[in-house]
């Protein structure tokens, strides 16, 4: 599809992203997905900015709630309802499900039920590439709960004091669960990076795929010359419930006033004329997804033990 400025195509990719996920809400009440989902509907400004930033050969790791990051980094959408659905078409052949997409063909190399655990993969990463010569770089993204983990504070650690090219990205919602920050944190997130001597940016408009993509590409242009970590915090506003299809604005740990406040600025729903006009052909291929993977077969009984170490 061809798109008249940035802004369009970007905002194709978040409208894509955000179609997906209300199929998915529609289709979850059927039983026909096989897993729990972590939605990113009101976040995908941030995969969309941050991945559109990026170089194919860079390389993604990402949260349970990577829907967002998987489609925007250009995963498969057949081998993500197919890893939804546990049908052999997934990206996973069905058996990883929603929190553990991943799609190493195009640099998406893992996601994780498991707070902070692909932080030390990304670092990892960055260490390999550093040692080999590589030009890529590696990109941790995770939630504003991975902060507390112990795993994380030692990624940080380690990526400083061996100047490692990694950009740690933090998707922050305000919310581990119904937790509120407030409730969990000590420490100012952007303030604590910058213990480690880590150059830290924080941008708190997490709708806008413009600015996002903007200071992504300077930190990821920094990161690959220098080399050495780069850290970003996004201020971003989780529509929907933890886990799961439904809302959750009744359960009183947040208001719907600063729903509808973010709402009122999110271009999802304030430009009715790209959504009137990109709507149809998203829609069209996303029906035509889910038709190849409800006609297409389960993992037979022989698969059960199979890529299993």
């Amino acid at each position: 599809m061809k798109f008249s400025s940035l802004y369009e195509e970007l905002f194709y990719k978040s409208l894509r992203i955000r179609l997906v996920e209300e199929k998915i809400v529609q289709l979850y009440p059927s039983d026909k997905i096989q897993s729990p989902v972590h939605l990113s509907i009101g976040q995908e400004a941030v995969s969309v900015g941050i991945c559109h930033s990026l170089a194919p050969s860079d390389l993604l790791f990402g949260t349970y709630r990577s829907h967002a990051l998987y489609l925007a980094k250009g995963g498969d959408l057949v081998g993500m309802f197919g890893e939804l659905y546990g049908k052999t078409l997934g990206c996973a052949r069905g058996k990883a499900g929603s929190m553990h997409l991943t799609a190493p063909e195009v640099g998406l190399m893992g996601s994780s039920a498991v707070v902070a655990s692909t932080t030390p993969h990304a670092v990892g990463a960055a260490l390999a590439a550093k040692q080999l010569g590589k030009n890529h770089i590696a990109v941790s993204v995770f939630g504003d709960g991975a902060c507390e983990e112990g795993a994380y504070h030692e990624s940080l650690n380690f990526a400083a004091l061996y100047r490692l090219p990694v950009l740690f990205i933090c998707e922050n919602n305000g919310l581990a669960v119904h937790a509120s920050l407030a409730s969990r944190q000590a420490f100012d997130i952007l303030r604590h990076a910058q213990t480690f001597n880590i150059p830290a940016t924080r941008i708190t408009e997490g709708y806008d795929f413009l600015k996002i993509h903007e200071v992504a590409c300077k930190l990821i242009e920094q990161v690959r010359r220098t080399p050495g970590p780069e850290f970003l915090e996004i201020k971003t506003f989780r529509y929907k419930e933890h886990v799961g299809p439904g809302d959750d604005f009744h359960a009183g740990y947040r208001k719907l006033s600063d729903f509808e406040q973010w709402k009122s600025r999110d271009p999802l729903f304030t430009d009715q004329a790209l959504v009137g006009k990109f709507t149809p052909p998203i829609l069209e291929e996303i029906n035509q997804a889910i038709r190849i993977v409800e006609n297409s077969p389960w993992p037979a009984q022989e698969e059960l033990l199979a890529d299993v170490l």
